[in-house]
C-alpha cells in the first residue's frame, strides 16, 4: 500500500494509483484526482457519472460496465467517452474513489 498527496489530503492508494479506502474521499480530492487525469473542470455531468459509480458500486459491490451505465444509469456511451477520454470507466472510477474496474486492464 502507498500514500498519494493530493493538494492538501494525503490518502491510501494501491499499486494502481486507486484509493483503497473510500472513506478518504471527498469532493477535493475527486477534483484533485481529475486534474492528474487532464480533465481541467469536473461539470454537473461528470458529477452524474460519479454518483452513479459509487451508488452502484454501494449497492452490487463492483463498478459497473460502460453498458450498465448506458441502460441503468441513462449515461450515453459517447457523452461518457468525451467526459472521461481514453477509457471513461477507468477514470471516472478513479476519481470517484473507487477501486481499479475488473474489466479494465
Amino acid at each position: 500500500m502507498a500514500e498519494l498527496k493530493l493538494g492538501k489530503y494525503t490518502v491510501e492508494t494501491g499499486e494502481d494509483g486507486y484509493m483503497t479506502n473510500p472513506d478518504q474521499w471527498n469532493k477535493e480530492i475527486a477534483e484533485e484526482i481529475a486534474k492528474q487525469e487532464n480533465i481541467k473542470e469536473l461539470t454537473p455531468d461528470h458529477w452524474n457519472v460519479i454518483e452513479f459509480l459509487q451508488k452502484d458500486y454501494k449497492e452490487k459491490g463492483s463498478i459497473p460496465t460502460i453498458r450498465r451505465l448506458k441502460k441503468v444509469g441513462g449515461i450515453d456511451t459517447k457523452e461518457l467517452y468525451k467526459l472521461f477520454p481514453e477509457g471513461p470507466v477507468k477514470k471516472a472510477a478513479r476519481i470517484a474513489g473507487l477501486p481499479k474496474p475488473k474489466s479494465c486492464v
